[in-house]
């Protein structure tokens, strides 16, 4: 069965063909490293990890690009326009590359401890500022972007002339020109729906460069273009990302590489489904954003518990990556539980031997056991579907349990099919879905964290910022964790 993924574009279950046989390029939207990842970024980068693996696993040579948004994120057009990293390097009183620099590694570290695989190649927006400027030069010499006091604009009325923009993300061109927000600075636009390739810099603005319009920064759409292009080349397979990049980020990554290189940038565009906490939005107006930090040492207000990296993985992976998907501290706790079911029924599986014995085969078991390892095969090759396959790992744990207990006899199923059994459930559930056994007693995982937390309000008291300095220190004492302030300024822990 040939793997088939749901594009976007088309809207349907298309048959996965790469563009060079053999060969596999997959570029998926990166953090914006302004602040620390929270459990709404852990949703793409977990489900394109399972992605990249499995492509991996069918033969491909996969090049798999992620990058890291470290300027020009800013989403209003206005004429003052900020980028978010700039805006709180400002806030946190830090240089823009000690602020990216530390949130990178919060990154790295958080997706280190959910098994993500590293990416191919993580290029930075401000390392290819080069490339940008090349890249909007192009665009401008084919007569689709005009110049404005220092700022570089994309015509998108003059593209969707001769284009189908608004395909991706299902807008119609003339309800944005009529719908668009008045923001400042947008009279120097022909149309509100045109979108910032460079702004020019405000004397205040700490990230500038030098461009032929002056100096300035990039738009935030502009760097995935250059980048994607630049490793990619001006066509790849896969394009990855939530589904709040189908508007206006990759409609505009589509318009603008369709002009600089005549040719539609990507064959299969694939979006993961949002995460709703307890039915509601994620947004700081909710006060429900839960960062990793907070999920994994339960400090947050909303958490009961500590939650493993692995319990996250796996709820995640329990529903499909293009169905909504509600986050409570019950579901988690209900995942903690089931996934320790389901790897216990693995470690037993483990040392289940082969019976030599004269039992007679139940034909009707050994059909149903060999019937669900096949399907993990047709169910990954359907778009992805990893909740299919763990639920046909649950339908096997009780034949596991009961070959230990005695209740089927070790020969009611052949060598052959055990052995099938071990070997497609070792696979499926540590190489494709990434999952890894949790100890009882985490002590390294525990560790980190700790560590971490103890970073973090040492970096609070230092600025005086009592507030978060004292926060931290009473929501651990009501998860049994208490902090000890040693005489030369040093932190000591202990769990209760």
């Amino acid at each position: 069965m040939a793997l088939k993924i749901y594009n976007s574009y088309t809207r349907q279950k298309e048959i996965f063909e790469t563009i060079t046989p053999g060969h596999a390029g997959m570029y998926v939207c990166g953090p914006t490293v302004s602040g620390e990842s929270h459990l709404g970024h852990a949703r793409p980068y977990i489900t394109f990890d399972v992605v990249y693996r499995y492509l991996q696993h069918l033969g491909y040579k996969v090049r798999y690009v992620r990058n890291i948004t470290d300027a020009g994120h800013f989403e209003e057009e206005g004429k003052e326009a900020e980028d978010k990293v700039g805006k709180k390097a400002l806030l946190e009183k830090l240089e823009p590359m000690e602020l990216v620099q530390k949130y990178t590694n919060l990154f790295h570290w958080a997706f280190k401890k959910f098994n993500c695989l590293e990416p191919s190649i993580e290029p930075t927006a401000t390392g290819h500022i080069v490339e940008q400027i090349n890249m909007i030069e192009k665009i401008i010499e084919e007569g689709y972007a005009y110049v404005v006091n220092g700022s570089v604009y994309f015509d998108v009325k003059k593209y969707a002339k001769n284009h189908d923009y608004g395909k991706l993300s299902g807008r119609v061109i003339d309800e944005l020109l009529s719908t668009t927000r008045e923001l400042e600075g947008q009279d120097e636009k022909k149309d509100t729906a045109d979108f910032a390739l460079w702004k020019n810099a405000a004397p205040e603005h700490i990230m500038r460069w030098k461009s032929p319009w002056g100096e300035g920064f990039p738009g935030w759409h502009i760097e995935c273009s250059a980048m994607a292009t630049k490793y990619l080349g001006p066509s790849f397979d896969i394009h990855g990302g939530g589904m709040d990049l189908l508007f206006p980020h990759h409609e505009s990554e589509i318009a603008q590489s369709t002009i600089c290189n005549h040719r539609a940038p990507v064959k299969y565009w694939m979006h993961n489904n949002m995460i709703t906490i307890n039915g509601k939005k994620m947004g700081k107006s909710y006060n429900n954003v839960i960062k990793l930090t907070e999920l994994f040492s339960g400090s947050h207000p909303l958490l009961t518990q500590p939650f493993h990296p692995m319990t996250v993985r796996f709820f995640i992976l329990q529903s499909h990556y293009r169905s909504p998907l509600d986050f409570s501290n019950e579901a988690l706790i209900a995942s903690e539980k089931a996934f320790k079911r389901l790897w216990e029924a693995f470690e037993t599986l483990k040392k289940l031997e082969p019976d030599k014995s004269e039992t007679a085969k139940d034909e009707e078991l050994e059909s149903k056991v060999v019937n669900w390892l096949n399907e993990l095969d047709e169910f990954m090759n359907d778009d992805f579907s990893t909740p299919k396959v763990i639920a046909n790992l649950f339908e096997l744990a009780p034949i596991i349990n009961s070959l230990k207990e005695g209740l089927i006899l070790p020969g009611n199923i052949s060598s052959n099919t055990l052995l099938l059994m071990k070997e497609k459930f070792a696979f499926y559930l540590e190489d494709i879905l990434g999952l890894q056994n949790i100890s009882e007693a985490d002590n390294a995982m525990l560790q980190g964290i700790m560590g971490l937390l103890i970073d973090i309000r040492k970096e609070a008291k230092a600025k005086k910022d009592f507030a978060t300095s004292d926060k931290i220190r009473k929501q651990l004492t009501e998860i049994g964790i208490s902090i000890k302030d040693e005489k030369d300024g040093g932190m000591s822990w202990t769990v209760d």
